[in-house]
């Protein structure tokens, strides 16, 4: 982690991010805007929380995978010690599940890093003024699944132990529920998913990013 507090007053950014030549970029992008500095680096959500301390940031580019912990789980983290923190939160992934997550768990934008420069200039001020900046690439994957029923935690839950191998009657007793409530959210999880079978609704899930990889 590194940081330059000396130069004047402006849109002072925090960068979480562990590839080095990706890191590089952005530190680039932003010294070369007279609005704005980068103020610190961090590659991993312990020190992204370190310099949020240290530094408070008016805005923190944060990646959506960070070597440790997942990307949003850190936002959570964050936003619990920082409610007032204004992150924007940058991918590979376009996936509708994890777009959903990071806006829910409190991101005020999500890129993906495939976004021109200007993109993300225009993120950091609009972010910095205080709204919200969802880009129409990723707004176009949200409203692919517009009104679709999200899955309930419940039947998240019983997903991953799907993912993990477990049958019903051992999802029933893992859970502490009887086997045919299992039977009922997993009728119900295939039906939202528009899977055919319940391996189906995971492979389903994992490439919307509902469930992690």
């Amino acid at each position: 982690m590194q940081g330059d507090p000396a130069r004047p007053t402006c849109i002072s950014i925090l960068c979480v991010e562990d590839h080095p030549v990706f890191r590089e970029g952005l530190s680039t992008i932003i010294e070369s805007q007279r609005d704005m500095r980068l103020v610190a680096q961090a590659a991993n959500a312990e020190e992204a929380i370190e310099a949020l301390r240290r530094y408070r940031p008016d805005i923190t580019l944060m990646d959506v995978r960070l070597p440790g912990t997942d990307g949003i789980d850190a936002l959570v983290a964050i936003r619990g010690e920082f409610p007032r923190a204004r992150i924007i939160m940058l991918s590979t992934s376009d996936s509708d599940g994890e777009i959903r997550r990071a806006l829910r768990s409190g991101a005020a934008s999500y890129l993906l890093k495939s976004a021109p420069k200007n993109e993300l200039l225009a993120a950091v001020r609009a972010v910095h003024a205080g709204g919200r900046y969802v880009p129409p690439d990723v707004a176009a994957r949200l409203a692919e699944h517009l009104g679709e029923d999200d899955l309930t935690p419940r039947e998240l839950e019983v997903l991953g132990l799907i993912r993990e191998g477990y049958r019903n009657k051992q999802i029933a007793d893992r859970l502490s529920i009887a086997e045919t409530t299992v039977n009922f959210h997993i009728k119900n999880l295939v039906e939202k998913l528009g899977a055919n079978d319940r391996a189906h609704a995971v492979a389903i899930a994992i490439r919307r990013g509902l469930l992690p990889m």
